[in-house]
C-alpha cells in the first residue's frame, strides 16, 4: 500500500533509504562519508526538501557502535571516524540500542523504495555468509504497533472475553 502524499517520510528511514541506495549504486565501496550521504538525501529529495535532520541522523542517531544520544537506532555502523554504511545483523552494536529498528518498516516508506529492503536483506547476507530467505509478511512485523497504541494487551483479552461463559 503506498503512502500518501502528505506523508512524510521519518529522518532515520530516509538516511537509511539514500545510504542503501548508494550502497547499491556502488558495489565496490565498503563505507561513504556522513557528507554523501548528506549529499544522496539532497539530490534524492524524498521529502521534497532537505532536512537538517539528515545529518545528525548519519552523524549519531542512526548509528549503531556509538552510545544513543538520545535516539538508538541501529541501521548504520560507523567504519571509522566520518564513515558510514549499513549495519548488518552480525555486527557489533552499543548494547543501549538492543532491540531497536535496523530497517524501516514497507508501511512507512514510499513504495518505489519497497526493492531496497529485498536489496538489503540479500546484500546483509552475501556479507555475513548467512542464508536467509526474506518473507514479505516477516517484513511487516510491527507495522500494526499504534493499532492498540491506547489499550493494554491485558486489558484488550480481557475485554473481549468479557462475555464469555
Amino acid at each position: 500500500m503506498p503512502i500518501s502524499t502528505e506523508t512524510t517520510v521519518k529522518v532515520a528511514d530516509e538516511v537509511w533509504i539514500v545510504t542503501a541506495l548508494l550502497h547499491r549504486e556502488h558495489p565496490s565501496r565498503a563505507d561513504f562519508t556522513v557528507e554523501e550521504i548528506v549529499n544522496r538525501a539532497k539530490s534524492e529529495g524524498i521529502n521534497g526538501t532537505y532536512r537538517a535532520g539528515v545529518y545528525v541522523h548519519a552523524q549519531m542517531h542512526c548509528v549503531a557502535n556509538l552510545p544513543p544520544k538520545p535516539n538508538r537506532y541501529r541501521m548504520l555502523l560507523e567504519t571509522a571516524p566520518g564513515r558510514r554504511r549499513l549495519f548488518r545483523f552480525s555486527d557489533p552494536y552499543d548494547k543501549k540500542r538492543e532491540d531497536s529498528k535496523i530497517i524501516p518498516s514497507a508501511e512507512d516508506i514510499p513504495e518505489k523504495y519497497h526493492p531496497l529492503l529485498m536489496w538489503y536483506m540479500n546484500w546483509n547476507d552475501s556479507h555475513t555468509g548467512k542464508t536467509r530467505h526474506f518473507d514479505a509478511l516477516l517484513a511487516l512485523v510491527g507495522s500494526g504497533r499504534d493499532l492498540w497504541a491506547d489499550e493494554h494487551a491485558d486489558e484488550y483479552v480481557r475485554r473481549l472475553r468479557e462475555d464469555w461463559e
